[in-house]
């Protein structure tokens, strides 16, 4: 990951398949979400601050702003903290991921799914702002008077026209000579 140096090639993973030797365990996720959904191009597979601190208590961000909207399908939980170590725990788990493109680990991070890698990694960042922001909300106490964006006002608003992907996308990799 960050420990590989620019030009350096990466392992390269079969989508079906044992696991070349040194690969983490828990890169069966990415097989398995690959083997179940033909829409899906890139996976993250990521542990951003303000989403394990909801996942540990069992709960993911609602749509309450506009990087939340993104979320409209909803967002998976994984009730369950341990590693996954074999491929019936990643199948279960990519099948509760389902259609939708984030999935919660409680207390062990998030996997999200998408049509491609900078549309995987903008959603990763939208996703910790979301957690970010419930729980800022919780914390103030204001559950009762923060309003959840309807069905039909996130759908509205989760735009991917206007660059929007591309923009953050561009943010986020400004410097990375890989990045081009």
């Amino acid at each position: 990951m960050g420990l590989i140096g620019v030009d350096q090639p990466g392992v390269v993973v079969p989508v079906e398949g044992a696991l070349p030797d040194g690969v983490l365990g828990e890169v069966r996720i990415h097989q398995q979400v690959y083997q179940q959904r033909d829409d899906v191009h890139a996976v993250v597979r990521a542990m951003p601050r303000s989403v394990m601190t909801l996942g540990t208590a069992r709960l993911t961000p609602q749509p309450r702003h506009g990087f939340g909207s993104y979320f409209h399908a909803g967002i998976a939980l994984w009730d369950d903290p341990q590693l996954l170590r074999d491929d019936a725990a990643a199948h279960a788990l990519a099948t509760t991921l389902g259609p939708r493109t984030v999935l919660v680990m409680r207390g062990n991070g998030a996997v999200l799914a998408a049509a491609s890698l900078p549309l995987a990694v903008v959603l990763c960042w939208y996703l910790e702002d979301a957690a970010r922001v419930e729980l800022d909300v919780r914390a103030a106490g204001l559950l009762a008077e923060s309003v959840v964006l309807r069905h039909d006002e996130c759908v509205q608003r989760a735009t991917l026209g206007g660059r929007i992907i591309e923009r953050m996308w561009d943010y986020l990799t400004a410097g990375d000579p890989e990045a081009e």
